[in-house]
């Protein structure tokens, strides 16, 4: 589904809502204000509606932004502000919640012409807010990696590459918006904002105000509880991320990369640093003519065909143990069902520590034995105790408690059955070796991007059912059923 088909069908809703508007409810008086009512209030539930059912996308989105917003602002005059972004990191799933609800909610507040001058204002504020956001991702495209944001001298030509959030996530996964589209598309909603702003008392309200309020209110608690139930208690009902249960990740991967090689480089766009004057060469004529723009004057950027295959998170699925061996490439060949854990991050705090470290000394000592023969033998020559310094990991006792009541009982049943069990983690092998200790379940560790694993599953832990390359079911921790159940409807 693309944008243009989304505001087709708003539209075609908002014909309706306005139809029974006027017709069914008598509200004849301002029949374009209602349309636009209907039309933008239409449009905020159904994209509100499709992060709904997400709710940790949006979260893990905003962290995203809170984030570079800290970076930006952190080189600038605006500096006091940082220290709220962490904070606003922090609590990102509750900020996510809030947004999604209030953003149905709102929706729902236009359609009924609720509070309009309040509906109005809030409105004003929150697609501001988008806007800021959407804008903010379009512009870093001008923003070479090594200038702040603010430093509007050193922008330069427009690159892709250079933007810091690739994805608004106004429709959370459900459908990729270009930024420049997203960002046009927020621009666009500022009209009827303002114009709801300037001509409140024109707007329609329907039912009394009891009735509005009981909507209202009701939507309100029922979306709260739906969001939450869709990451607290399980898994999204409606996936719309590339790991979707029957996917077969190792054949979806192969195509990516296939498209991704078969790519071809059309012109070099060349950047004059001096002058940020821009010139833009055919590939093949920039190769002949390379050494007339030297590094130190120009900067280059390439423009290519797009992959015959969209490029996905699946293209980057990569998980390596210790010793930095790959182990994707084993989960995804293996014909034999296996489980793969997904922990993005192992929750605990450094504690750093000290401990005392034996260094042992042999000697080796050569003996002649009476037959003539010669052996060497190994002994003990010094004991040496060092104190070494090192970092403990105090993990947090609800974390850990998902293990011991959830996780082991299920990887023991499986491992009794000869399943093999991965579990992928976000972070360095510090905190995972501290954790495969301290946890003493006997399975492989691996390392992966905690990105990846956070669109692989969204539970932490969470429990992939991987056979043949192919994903054959995915669980939250607290739904996960006992192996017996998961071995006769899958492993027969």
């Amino acid at each position: 589904m693309t944008l243009s088909t989304i505001v087709i069908y708003v539209a075609l809703a908002a014909i309706l809502l306005t139809l029974i508007t006027y017709y069914g409810l008598g509200k004849k008086d301002h029949p374009l204000m209602s349309y636009v009512q209907n039309y933008v209030g239409a449009f905020f539930i159904f994209s509100g509606w499709v992060k709904a059912v997400d709710p940790l996308g949006t979260a893990y989105k905003m962290e995203d932004y809170f984030n570079q917003f800290e970076f930006v602002f952190e080189e600038t005059w605006f500096s006091f502000i940082t220290p709220i972004f962490p904070i606003l990191t922090d609590y990102s799933v509750g900020f996510s919640v809030f947004v999604i609800v209030f953003e149905i909610v709102l929706g729902a507040m236009l359609i009924l012409g609720h509070k309009p001058k309040f509906t109005a204002w809030a409105l004003l504020i929150l697609v501001i807010f988008f806007t800021v956001l959407t804008g903010f991702t379009y512009l870093t495209g001008y923003v070479p990696g090594d200038a702040n944001f603010f430093s509007f001298s050193d922008w330069g030509a427009f690159n892709e590459n250079n933007m810091k959030v690739t994805d608004c996530g106004c429709f959370g996964d459900f459908i990729k918006l270009e930024p420049l589209v997203s960002f046009k598309k927020d621009l666009v909603l500022l009209i009827p904002a303002l114009f709801f702003l300037f001509k409140s008392k024109n707007m329609h309200t329907l039912f009394s105000k009891t009735v509005r309020n009981i909507v209202v209110t009701v939507t309100t608690l029922g979306l709260t509880y739906f969001c939450i139930s869709n990451f607290l208690w399980d898994i999204p009902g409606n996936d719309f991320r590339p790991f979707k249960k029957g996917v077969n990740i190792a054949a979806q991967k192969q195509l990516e990369e296939d498209a991704v090689a078969n790519v071809q480089i059309t012109e070099a766009v060349l950047t004059n640093k001096a002058s940020k004057a821009v010139t833009v060469l055919p590939y093949s004529q920039y190769i002949s003519s390379f050494k007339d723009y030297p590094k130190e004057e120009w900067s280059v950027d390439y423009n290519q065909t797009e992959p015959t295959v969209p490029h996905s998170k699946i293209s980057e699925f990569a998980i390596a143990n210790e010793e930095g061996d790959a182990l994707d490439e084993e989960i995804l060949g293996s014909e034999e069902p296996m489980i793969m854990l997904v922990a993005h991050k192992l929750y605990g705090d450094a504690s750093p520590s000290t401990r005392i470290v034996k260094d042992t000394t042999y000697r080796m000592d050569t003996i002649f034995q009476r037959d003539g023969t010669m052996i060497t033998q190994r002994s003990i020559s010094s004991v040496n105790e060092r104190t070494e310094d090192y970092i403990d990991y105090l993990w947090k006792d609800y974390y850990t408690e998902r293990y011991d009541e959830v996780i082991k009982p299920f990887v023991e049943a499986a491992r009794s059955d000869g399943l093999k069990v991965v579990l992928a983690a976000g972070g360095d092998f510090e905190r995972i070796n501290d954790f495969k200790n301290d946890m003493g379940m006997d399975i492989e560790y691996g390392e992966a991007d905690d990105l990846l694993l956070k669109t692989i599953v969204r539970s932490n832990p969470g429990i992939v059912l991987m056979k043949g390359g192919k994903l054959v079911d995915k669980w939250h921790f607290k739904q996960l059923p006992k192996f017996k159940e998961v071995k006769e409807s899958y492993l027969q």
